[in-house]
């Protein structure tokens, strides 16, 4: 699509809307509101216990994720009301070639979020990190700013209508509250660059709210009042500010005690403060006094977003323990998420659940806790065989529910043929046969299915006298219905 100009109508998002509630969710119903069926799980879920308190709860999730991973898929789909996409809307990704759009990857994260009744957080626009490698290149100051509205100009254009909030500008303070001095800064001879930004983004999507969003701002101290400082000026200059993110990347045991405090110094001014991007990294390997400390830190973040009116809501940024930026970026630490990387929930998500008012039984919560640290839980499966036959051919689509009350890291579908099918080739497994038996063993991407989710693969194949459908299978040893 050519920069600046719109989206291509209603029909396009229904069509995009419509591919991504069968593709991405297995067919799940556009917002609706299930129980969930991890080890642990309360009643209902994060975004139905936040929207009963008047807020969200969103997450940050990666498009590859979405399309390629079932159970990652499911849970953003029914736990959150608010997807935040970790990389798809930066400049480098959208724009790698100058003046090439790649708006594909993002388009799929806003049709996810439509087909399942969720907002989306633009993340972001300005920053001085993860800019297209042409940038800075040879070009002037004046040039620089020119390539900065235009860029703002045509993203922002792109998604109107479909970003509920915008972080415009992303971390602009040093620690010790002084101005990064990056491209921007320069280019624009100072902070005035941060005006120009948020004046742009308002021009091109007047609905959308424009934060300015940062970390280690979540308590008061230097850094926070800087930016207290500058959201106060801009106001007080007419500038379209309506939000400040406090990104929240958190130590374990490090939630600052007055936070609350900070937030509501932010709302006093009259903008709107929103949890962007939380995680609690643990120095590895957790512990049940870790996970203990995490859950005590979830429920603390949760409760100061809610003892304010305009705290929105709060973000996790991913779902996983498998999934996160924290393994690679912080080498011995760990484990900073509400789920495990099978997919169990941990404490902290028990401590969110009755942070929002939710209820979860004792019984549960210890359930929980031991999974987290053992993987433990009891086993069981169904398994849904659909075959379309012609003469001499086959295909057949397998779909396999986890019934247990513990996720799966693997898993190895194993069955035999009544028949004389021989097996030629599939998908979403990696299949061997040996006479009439077979073995379906998951591929890369697809492995994690967690407690009452499902995954699905298929083969196609030959047959003489008989293709007869296979009644008993297995999975990962246990006998499924």
């Amino acid at each position: 699509m050519k920069a600046g100009t719109g989206r291509g109508g209603g029909a396009r998002r229904r069509v995009l809307a419509a591919l991504a509630a069968v593709a991405l969710t297995g067919g799940a119903v556009a917002g609706a509101v299930v129980v969930a069926s991890q080890a642990g799980a309360a009643t209902t879920t994060l975004r139905s216990l936040a929207e009963a308190k008047g807020k969200y709860f969103g997450v940050g999730a990666e498009e590859s994720l979405l399309t390629g991973n079932s159970s990652y898929a499911n849970i953003a789909a029914t736990q959150f009301d608010m997807i935040t996409p970790g990389n798809e809307m930066k400049w480098a990704s959208v724009e790698a070639t100058q003046g090439t759009y790649t708006w594909g990857p993002a388009d799929q994260m806003v049709a996810f979020a439509t087909a399942n009744n969720e907002r989306v957080r633009g993340h972001n626009l300005v920053w001085n990190s993860q800019l297209p490698s042409w940038l800075p290149g040879s070009f002037t100051s004046a040039q620089l700013q020119a390539l900065l509205q235009k860029h703002i100009t045509d993203e922002v254009t792109h998604f109107k209508g479909e970003i509920y909030t915008w972080d415009v500008v992303n971390e602009p303070f040093n620690g010790d509250g002084s101005y990064v001095q990056d491209l921007w800064y320069n280019a624009f001879g100072g902070n005035n660059y941060i005006a120009d930004a948020l004046t742009w983004a308002h021009a091109a999507d007047p609905n959308a709210l424009l934060c300015l969003n940062d970390y280690n701002i979540e308590g008061v101290n230097t850094k926070s009042t800087a930016m207290y400082t500058l959201v106060k000026s801009l106001l007080a200059a007419g500038v379209p500010i309506s939000c400040v993110g406090l990104e929240s990347h958190f130590v374990l045991g490090s939630v600052p005690s007055d936070m609350q405090t900070n937030i509501a110094r932010f709302a006093a001014l009259g903008v709107h403060v929103q949890i962007t991007e939380v995680d609690d990294r643990i120095l590895l390997p957790a512990t049940t006094a870790n996970l203990a400390q995490q859950a005590t830190d979830y429920g603390n973040i949760v409760t100061a977003c809610l003892g304010v009116t305009l705290c929105d809501g709060v973000t996790v940024w991913g779902i996983d323990d498998g999934n996160t930026w924290v393994t690679s970026t912080f080498p011995g630490y760990g484990a900073p998420l509400m789920w495990d990387a099978n997919y169990v929930t941990k404490p902290a998500y028990n401590a969110v659940v009755t942070a929002l008012g939710g209820t979860v039984s004792s019984t549960s919560a210890s359930a929980s806790a031991s999974a987290s640290a053992t993987g433990g839980g009891s086993s069981g499966c169904t398994v849904a065989y659909v075959p379309n036959q012609w003469t001499g051919g086959f295909t057949a689509n397998v779909t396999v529910k986890n019934t247990g009350s513990a996720a799966w890291s693997a898993w190895t579908v194993t069955f035999a043929f009544p028949g004389d099918q021989k097996i030629t080739n599939a998908w979403n497994a990696t299949t061997t046969q040996s006479g009439a038996a077979v073995s379906a063993v998951n591929m890369s991407y697809n492995g994690s299915v967690a407690a009452g989710a499902s995954t699905n693969f298929g083969f196609q194949g030959t047959w003489t006298s008989s293709d007869a459908s296979p009644t008993s299978f297995k999975v990962n040893g246990t006998t499924c219905t």
